[in-house]
Formats: C-alpha cells, sequence, structure tokens
C-alpha cells in the first residue's frame, strides 16, 4: 500500500506550510481551537478557597490560569508527584522515534509560586462538607473544588497482568510510564527484527488518547516494512467492539487500510488475561473465551477515574459515564455541586481524554468559575473538542480534530483530515512539546 500523496499536493502543503510565520503559533493552533489569546482582563478580586486535585497537565493548566486570573484567592494544587510526563510523547518512545528523556520534566517549573502546592494525593472527596481526605487523614476544606484527578490503568482488570510484566515476554503497553515505553520499544524491535505474531489490543470503555493502540499497529506495521522483514509477520488488531474509531470518515480509512496493510481486524474481543511465560493471551468473545499464541502483543488496559473520584458522590452514579466525574459537558461544572468543576481525563463526557482536548476546556472552567465567583452564570461553553495526530507511518499522519457530534473542526484549511500527509507527523514530532509547555503555563 502506498502512503504518499501525489506530488503536487504534497508541494502545495509544503508551500503553504513554510508560509506560515510562527511554529508555536502554528502548534497552538493544533492544540486548541485558536493559536492566539485574548489580552487577559483585569484579576477578579476574590478571598475565596479553591483546591485543584491534580498536577498533570489540567491541573497545572488551572492553576497558573487562575493565579492571573484572580487577586487574593487562596489557591492550593494538590499531587504527590514531582515528574511532569508529556504522555503524547510516549508512543514515540515506544515505537523507537524519540528517548525516553524527551518526554521527562519538573512539576515545579509550571506550577505558580503564589500557588500552595501540597505534595500528597487525595483520597476521599466529601462534597457535601466542601472537603477532601489527604493521604495522612489531613482535611481540607475549599469553597470551590477543581477536579483534574486524570484517570488509572486497570491492569488488575486482565487476569495476570501487571506493569511490571511490560518490556518483557513479548509485551508492551505505552500508557504506563517512560521507562515502560522504553520497554515497550525493545520488544516491538524484537519483533521487527524476528517476525512472528503480533496481536494489538484495544480496551473496551472510555480510554485516554483512543487513537494511541492504532498508531503503534500502524507504526509497527511499517517498520516491518522498512526493514523487509513483513511477510515473516501476522499482525492482527483487536477490538472490543465493531469500530475503530469514534469519528466515523476516520473509521471508515481504517477499516479500509487495515485490511490492504494485512492487519486482520478481530471484532467483539476483550483481553481478559495474560499468561507471559506460554506468551498466550485470552479474549472474551461472543462465542465464549478465545485462546492465542503471540510473539508480541501490545496491551491495553481498561481505564478508570481514579478511586477518590469514583467512590464519591461526584461521579456518576449509572449510565455511560458511570465512576467518572459528573459534569454538565458543556460548561464543565458539576450537575449536582455548583462549586466544584472538572477538566481532563476525569470527566465523563462522551470524547477526548487527550490534551488537545484539555487546552479547549480549561479557560471553559476557568471563566465559568470566575463567573461563579461573580454570581452569574456560567457562559462558556466547550463543544466537545479532541484532536489526534494519528500517525501512519514514520513521516505520515493525518490531523483529525472532531467535536461531540464527531463533525471535523479543522484548525487549518490547507490539511486535509482524511489524508496522510507530512505536516501533521513534523506537528507531532517537532512542534506540539512547545504548544504543550505554553498550555501548561496557561498561555494558549
Amino acid at each position: 500500500m502506498s502512503n504518499k500523496n501525489q506530488t503536487d499536493t504534497v508541494d502545495l502543503n509544503r508551500r503553504q506550510f513554510m508560509g506560515i510565520a510562527a511554529v508555536g503559533a502554528l502548534g497552538a493552533g493544533f492544540f486548541g481551537l485558536s493559536p492566539f489569546t485574548q489580552a487577559e482582563a483585569k484579576p477578579l478580586a476574590t478571598n475565596a478557597k479553591i483546591v485543584i486535585i491534580g498536577a498533570g497537565a489540567a491541573g497545572i493548566s488551572l492553576a497558573n490560569r487562575l493565579a492571573r486570573g484572580t487577586s487574593g484567592a487562596q489557591i492550593q494544587i494538590i499531587d504527590s508527584r514531582e515528574r511532569h510526563l508529556y504522555q503524547p510523547g510516549l508512543t514515540l518512545i515506544a515505537t523507537g522515534s524519540w528517548q525516553r528523556s524527551s518526554v521527562v520534566d519538573s512539576n515545579a517549573r509550571y506550577i505558580p509560586k503564589s500557588v500552595e502546592w501540597i505534595k500528597s494525593d487525595v483520597t476521599q472527596v466529601i462534597p457535601e462538607l466542601n472537603q477532601v481526605t489527604l493521604v495522612s487523614g489531613q482535611t481540607l476544606n475549599y469553597d470551590y473544588l477543581l477536579v483534574a484527578s486524570g484517570l488509572e490503568l486497570a491492569f488488575d482488570q486482565i487476569e495476570g497482568m501487571t506493569p511490571d510484566l511490560i518490556g518483557q515476554n513479548g509485551i508492551g503497553c505505552v500508557y504506563d510510564t517512560p521507562e515502560n515505553a522504553e520497554g515497550t520499544w525493545r520488544e516491538i524491535n524484537q519483533f521487527v527484527q524476528s517476525g512472528g505474531s503480533g496481536i494489538f489490543t484495544r480496551a473496551p470503555g472510555a480510554i485516554k488518547c483512543a487513537g494511541a493502540p492504532l498508531k503503534v499497529a500502524m507504526l509497527t506495521e511499517h517498520l516491518l516494512r522498512e526493514q523487509g522483514n513483513r511477510d515473516a509477520a501476522n499482525m492482527s488488531y483487536t477490538s472490543p467492539g465493531t469500530g475503530l474509531f469514534s469519528q466515523p470518515d476516520v473509521d471508515q480509512f481504517l477499516k479500509t487500510s487495515f485490511p490492504e496493510r494485512e492487519i486482520d481486524l478481530n471484532w467483539q474481543h476483550r483481553l481478559v488475561a495474560i499468561d507471559a511465560d506460554l506468551k498466550v493471551a485470552s479474549f472474551a468473545t461472543p462465542d465464549g473465551v478465545v485462546k492465542r499464541d503471540y510473539d508480541f502483543i501490545h496491551v491495553v488496559p481498561p481505564m478508570r477515574a481514579v478511586k477518590a473520584v469514583r467512590e464519591s458522590t461526584l461521579a456518576w452514579q449509572d449510565g455511560d459515564f458511570s465512576g467518572w466525574l459528573e459534569v454538565d459537558r458543556h460548561t464543565l461544572q458539576h450537575q449536582r455541586f455548583s462549586n466544584v468543576f472538572g477538566v481532563g481525563d476525569c470527566v465523563g463526557t462522551p470524547i477526548g481524554k487527550t490534551a488537545a482536548t484539555v487546552k479547549a476546556q480549561v479557560p471553559v472552567a476557568v471563566q465559568n468559575l470566575l463567573r461563579v465567583l461573580e454570581g452569574r452564570v456560567p457562559d462558556a461553553r466547550f463543544n466537545g473538542y479532541t484532536s489526534c495526530p494519528l500517525i501512519t507511518e514514520r513521516g505520515q499522519a493525518m490531523l483529525v480534530e472532531f467535536d461531540y457530534d464527531l463533525n471535523m473542526v479543522p484548525s487549518f484549511g490547507f490539511i486535509n483530515p482524511l489524508k496522510e500527509q507530512w505536516v501533521p507527523w513534523i506537528m507531532k514530532d517537532k512542534m506540539l512539546r512547545g504548544a504543550y509547555n505554553a498550555m501548561l503555563r496557561g498561555r494558549i
């Protein structure tokens, strides 16, 4: 299968791309809806106590915007992690394009000095009392709570699977740590050199960066072709449902592309067990449990909100989003506790557990919180924007951006979201880290 566009299209895109004046603005546009920010309003005077749970991309972005948007507020951010990870880069480490050091940073570089950083973790949230409990047993009260706690990887829902297995016995996973992403690359590289049976899985339910399992499969297939070893490998992709991607046009593209690349599609296959010693994976299917041998397997664990959220009254109690933070999908305000807002992977909304979604959500949550502080009704609205640089091979990607209605909302008119092009690859590989750092500081 050829993944190259026609020469005249590539040349046109190159001229247009190089004509854009600022690389930072381009990256910012890809990380949200607009590459520019409006002049900041005068800080709102308030003595409110605002607590932020989580110092990942969402929490730090919130902290910086609120620190500049308020005067006199007591702002606390709670997270024990000293290390900040650029999670969008884990896929590139796991497929041999980046080094581990490319994604490791320090939270101390980004948390504003005016914000009190409590280096602990939250074990319980009691919104009826406006109270959170820390690991130590200490309780903190708040006037307003911003939940940006991210999610946790539920490896325990796959029998026999633990994070310690990543990077050995043919097991890989791009969703854990940079160290395990490096281990995943060792296993993928071994598979590329030796061939055999490769299985690429996708967990049921909501997961962060739903394009990542697809990217790993396509990048591995491309590496096999580059090494001249494609015929030595059998590849299959297992989906717990009957689709590959939530956006229907992209889903159809992939359903055509994978068979053309001789990647078998196995529908309604959910990974339920791993025997690492025997290299056997078990899948629940409509016909019962199916066991399959593998030489390499990419494990995508189920994902869930952290315990302090999912076991609190802040969580959706039933329905499709059960266990995730209950927020209005547009205002990001909690639907039962009006002094609570949520941003990032923890929220129960239809789509959008990506860094680009965080970029679009944070200004909405902050503006609406400020309006509540003034006694006004929230008016900013999040449209469900999410973005995925769907890498199809090294040097080629599709820039997929869409909203709650699954309509494409492209940031750049010269990029066709349904064509594999070099521009999105360059953005992913070279530009987006800088835009991400600007997002952390609340500048875009």
